[in-house]
């Protein structure tokens, strides 16, 4: 069983850290607005606002900041600003000893899935995937992405349901949630970061891809073993997806069926998880999840 850190409550100080592309100050604003509005306190890390090239500062900057959070037993939270490129790279540099027997949430998705599969498959310890700083302005405080983050973080409790799409494949299975951005998990592929796939549901999402590469993506997840064994698939958005003058042929949900097509695990298509702006519902990595795909309905409940 995964170890679960503590429900947020009023007064709990809280961190923002740049552990990717840089950001600054500004772009957070709304976010620390939002979460004084929740009743905590917001530390800013000194990534926020750092530059070098596209980064928030160099790599042991931004190592360092992470981990004056990871290591701050008064820090009960720790959100990723933003993703884009990076967080792969400082990934080796953290020394997560003190964060293991104090553990905290650590929120993000996209680039900082390397932190959230890491830590589980490293340490057993639950995640969220949800919406980051970045995407936070006062126009979405009460979209289903903020709101279903701060139901978990306050109360625990995450149960969905989705409406039918015409490729789901029928089913029902319960195991550990793990996954993320998919460009992500096959960069991790052959590391520590993502282990052993048997028994679990995986969800998967990206933005901003070749429709060839997801097929080349997911060919290597099955090459790897990473899809025979599992107990459920979750696709979320598929967001912006591209295709070259010649037309590969298919659409992303179609390769990645196609791909899982020999298996016989339930999978649901269009989750809104991930780059879905409004719409990125939270969801903990690590924790015992049910997926339940009916003819007229998708349930995942957590």
């Amino acid at each position: 069983m995964t170890k679960r850190p503590e429900l947020l409550k009023k007064g709990d100080k809280i961190g923002i850290v740049a552990t990717a592309r840089k950001i600054s100050i500004e772009e957070v604003a709304a976010s620390i607005k939002l979460f004084l509005s929740w009743g905590l306190v917001p530390v800013i890390g000194k990534s926020i606002g750092e530059e070098e090239n596209q980064f928030a500062g160099s790599d042991m900057e931004r190592a360092k900041d992470l981990q004056s959070f990871l290591d701050n037993k008064e820090i009960k939270a720790v959100f990723c600003a933003r993703g884009g490129y990076g967080t792969v790279r400082i990934i080796d540099m953290l020394d997560f000893s003190l964060f293991i027997q104090n553990p905290k949430w650590i929120i993000g998705y996209s680039d900082p899935t390397v932190l959230l599969s890491h830590i589980y498959f490293n340490y057993n310890i639950e995640t969220i995937h949800g919406i980051m700083p970045l995407n936070i302005n006062k126009d979405n405080f009460f979209s289903n992405a903020v709101i279903s983050l701060k139901k978990i973080l306050f109360e625990g409790e995450n149960k969905n349901v989705y409406k039918k799409y015409i490729m789901n494949r029928k089913g029902e299975a319960e195991g550990d949630l793990i996954g993320g951005n998919l460009s992500v998990l096959y960069s991790l592929l052959g590391s520590n970061s993502f282990g052993e796939t048997k028994g679990k549901i995986l969800f998967i999402e990206d933005l901003d891809e070749y429709i060839y590469h997801i097929d080349r993506m997911m060919q290597a997840l099955r090459r790897a073993g990473k899809l025979k064994d599992l107990k459920g698939l979750i696709v979320g958005g598929m967001t912006d997806m591209h295709d070259n003058a010649i037309p590969f042929g298919k659409t992303a949900n179609r390769i990645i069926m196609d791909t899982v097509k020999e298996y016989n695990f339930p999978v649901a298509f269009n989750i809104p998880i991930g780059h879905i702006k409004e719409e990125n519902q939270a969801y903990v990595v690590g924790r015992k999840t049910t997926l339940i795909v009916e003819k007229d309905k998708v349930i995942i409940e957590q």
